[in-house]
């Protein structure tokens, strides 16, 4: 089914639960547009984190108290929740809890790159890749005298897929990618390119940062090995984020942090680790924020995860028919019928911070800069762009003050 036949959200229902979109600076409501940096938090989850602190706080696995016990079940049942929210039937054992996609790509290339790859191999990326996966990649890269390779972008912002046919070969063992772009908008075909890794007996890392929030995500449709997201990115709490990997992968693999809680047994000479998803999640693990992950989960699918992608496809769509009006505005990426729910542009004269400091003074909040993809600005040939990304709680109004101030900077550097 089409996003465009898909019942429309209530946005206005929608914003009674974030109380942060009525704050208003020197007289101005606030315009929260960089939601691919981090989303707001709505209602039931905060209600779900301070709960959890009132009623069960305890830690996990390690006692009988009825405290100890009510925390590991919510625990537990936490990663079964965010293990189906993203398709992967294997449940918790096949869905770690960390950080964010950050720890989870470090997770992966040290628990499984320092012992797998080796002078010879290859490592297969694209060119816009999110630094958490370049630099990582290229850091492992360099210690076992691997090479990485990347998939060429296109001048429209979509990936060259036929370059990847031609990079990725018998030497490749590892192809990491990016599903949704967090500069261009562009969204990957990683079912394609997990086939292409397979294909030549390799594996394959889609960072989905930008796509769990915004679409329905089926890892194992995709057939990816391992699958990371954040969870500030799908409005639940910060230092949060999941790992899907593969049953049998993560079982092979060597954990990447050692302490309590990952451990079956212990002695003076040596020591067992303990079962699956507990193998990687060492010292007292990321309770609260967990559970409250599940509430986000939870919020979003009761909003329907086609109904979000939809309307987050709409505004951005709308933002980028609106921004093309201005001869002096280049947008960056895909058509705007063919993006996910960001925008990036830049303004002939005007630099992007100090686009976002005259867009500061309207209250409409955006985000300058690289992204952390500085490879990919250069080959856009920018140093920095501006970046308006839209949520459930966004509207054609806020795009319009968006452009409204944006009309106001070109016209005090005219």
């Amino acid at each position: 089914m089409s996003t465009q036949d898909v019942e429309p959200l209530n946005v206005e229902q929608i914003r009674e639960d974030f109380p942060i979109l009525q704050r208003e600076f020197d007289g101005n409501q606030v315009v929260y547009l960089d939601n691919a940096a981090t989303t707001q938090t709505p209602e039931p989850v905060v209600d779900t984190i301070c709960n959890y602190y009132r009623q069960t706080n305890a830690n996990v696995h390690r006692g009988i108290h009825h405290l100890s016990q009510e925390a590991s079940i919510a625990y537990e049942e936490a990663h079964d929740r965010l293990a189906e929210f993203v398709g992967a039937s294997g449940e918790r054992e096949e869905m770690v809890f960390t950080k964010g996609t950050t720890e989870a790509l470090n997770l992966v290339a040290y628990a499984w790159g320092l012992n797998e790859l080796s002078e010879g191999d290859e490592v297969v990326l694209t060119e816009m890749e999110h630094h958490s996966s370049l630099v990582t990649w290229q850091q492992i890269a360099r210690k076992v005298g691997a090479e990485v390779r990347y998939v060429r972008v296109d001048d429209d912002g979509t990936l060259d897929v036929d370059h990847a046919r031609e990079l990725i070969s018998e030497d490749t063992e590892m192809v990491s990618a990016v599903h949704v772009s967090n500069t261009l908008g562009a969204v990957n075909p990683v079912g394609e390119l997990a086939d292409l890794a397979h294909d030549h007996d390799a594996l394959i890392f889609v960072d989905g940062a930008q796509a769990v929030p915004t679409r329905p995500v089926d890892v194992e449709d995709i057939d990816a090995d391992f699958y990371a997201f954040s969870g500030h990115k799908m409005l639940g709490p910060t230092g949060v984020g999941g790992l899907y990997g593969k049953k049998h992968l993560l079982e092979e693999m060597e954990p990447f942090n050692y302490g309590g809680e990952m451990i079956l047994r212990v002695t003076k000479e040596d020591a067992t680790w303990n079962d699956l998803p507990w193998k990687f999640e060492a010292g007292t693990p990321l309770i609260a924020q967990g559970v409250a992950l599940s509430a986000a989960a939870d919020y979003l699918e009761d909003l329907g995860m086609d109904r979000v992608q939809a309307h987050e496809e709409e505004m951005a769509e709308y933002a980028y028919d609106r921004l093309t009006e201005f001869e002096d505005v280049t947008v960056y990426g895909p058509p705007g019928d063919d993006r996910s729910g960001l925008v990036s542009f830049t303004i002939d004269g005007v630099h992007a911070h100090d686009l976002a400091s005259i867009l500061n003074d309207h209250a409409v909040a955006i985000r300058a800069g690289h992204h952390c993809t500085q490879p990919l600005h250069e080959k856009l040939g920018v140093a920095a762009t501006a970046r308006a990304s839209f949520y459930v709680y966004n509207t054609r109004e806020e795009v319009d003050a968006l452009i409204h101030a944006i009309d106001d900077a070109r016209q005090i550097f005219a």
